[in-house]
Formats: structure tokens, C-alpha cells, sequence
């Protein structure tokens, strides 16, 4: 099971979560802000870290060579993860899976392929991995999945341009993707994106 550190919500009795995937390099303490910034009293948060070390934080995939062995190894483990939220009561349904970088591109690669709906699937500055055979392996339900991706213009690591095309070619199926650019580099761009992000969280429990 991958490691993982649970933050409760400021509201005793809520089941509402928010499982948050970091970017390369990061671990949990790079989202420990989150819930802060947020302003979302009804959100548990559930920080994880991705298997791999890397230079003092931890990695999804090989960032350097061939990363599908790495995405399917991750996407393996966060359905573990996702289905033992599930045990303990959390309901997918009202489970937002979010991730930053590396953790968008597992973000959507998971949530589109989980046999269950989630309440919303949040990609930040992320890309999709090989997204022609990702249409062909959607779940049933990925066609009620709710998704915001948000995206920078001045993205020096991974081209805005590319990740247009990829979420366009999503949508073309039918998949529903709210997609947000902005002028930022490979961040978040402070309170405007964080609002944009929150709109849409409280909007998938509505």
C-alpha cells in the first residue's frame, strides 16, 4: 500500500476526501497547505506519496525512459488505494482524485479507468499518457466522470500546446473536461487557480 498520511475535516461527520497525488520530486509535505488554502471545512484529505524515491521526494514513473511500466505499476497501486477508501467508508462518489504534474497525468490516468464514479478528477500542469490507448480502456462510468484540468501558457516543462491537444482529443469523445489556462509556469498560480479548483470541488458535491 502506498504510503499515505490522512488530514480530517474541520466538520466531524464528513465523508467527503480529497486523495492529493504530488508532482516529481514532492512527497506529502509539499501538500500539507492544501486543506489551508482550500477553505473547504467538509474536505478530508488524504496526501499520498508515490513509490519511488527520487532525489529526496518520490516518483510516480520514470520520468527519464519508458514510462508505461511505471504508470501501470502506480495506477495498480492508487485502485488498491481507492478501493480500501472505499472499505473504510469513504464513498467514491464523494472522493475528488487530484494531482499536480506527474500526479495529474495518474489522476486522470486512474480516474478514467476506475470502475467507479468519483465526485471529480482535478490535473494540474499534468499530460496524458498515451491518451489514443486511454480512450480505447475507459471504464464504464468514465463517461460520468466530471474533470478539471488547468494548465500553464509559459509551462517550460511541459508544453501548453501538447496538453491542448490531448485534452481536446478526450473531449472529442464525450468525456466531460473542464479545461482552465493560465499564465503561470510549472506551479500554481496562487488564489486565482486555487479558486477555479475550489469552484469545482464544491461544485461536484452539489
Amino acid at each position: 500500500m502506498l504510503h499515505h498520511e490522512f488530514i480530517p475535516a474541520a466538520e466531524k461527520n464528513s465523508r467527503a476526501l480529497w486523495v492529493m497525488l504530488h508532482g516529481l520530486g514532492d512527497s506529502i509535505e509539499g501538500y500539507r497547505w492544501l486543506p489551508e488554502a482550500m477553505r473547504l471545512p467538509g474536505m478530508n484529505y488524504l496526501l499520498v506519496n508515490a513509490p519511488d524515491e527520487y532525489y529526496g521526494g518520490f516518483s510516480w514513473f520514470n520520468f527519464g525512459g519508458d514510462i508505461l511500466p511505471g504508470v501501470e505499476r502506480s495506477r495498480k497501486l492508487l485502485f488498491e488505494l481507492l478501493n480500501a477508501q472505499r472499505a473504510k467508508g469513504f464513498a467514491t462518489e464523494q472522493t475528488i482524485l487530484g494531482g499536480f504534474s506527474q500526479g495529474c497525468l495518474m489522476s486522470v490516468d486512474v480516474g478514467l479507468r476506475y470502475p467507479h464514479r468519483l465526485a471529480g478528477i482535478v490535473g494540474i500542469s499534468g499530460y496524458v499518457c498515451q491518451p489514443e490507448e486511454l480512450v480505447e480502456q475507459l471504464s464504464p462510468v468514465a463517461f460520468e466522470q466530471r474533470l478539471l484540468v488547468t494548465h500553464g501558457t509559459k509551462d517550460p516543462l511541459i508544453r501548453f500546446a501538447d496538453v491542448r491537444e490531448q485534452i481536446n482529443l478526450l473531449k472529442a469523445t464525450g468525456l466531460h473536461i473542464e479545461f482552465h489556462e493560465f499564465l503561470k509556469a510549472h506551479t500554481i498560480a496562487g488564489e486565482e487557480e486555487i479558486e477555479v479548483i475550489r469552484n469545482f470541488v464544491q461544485g461536484s458535491f452539489s
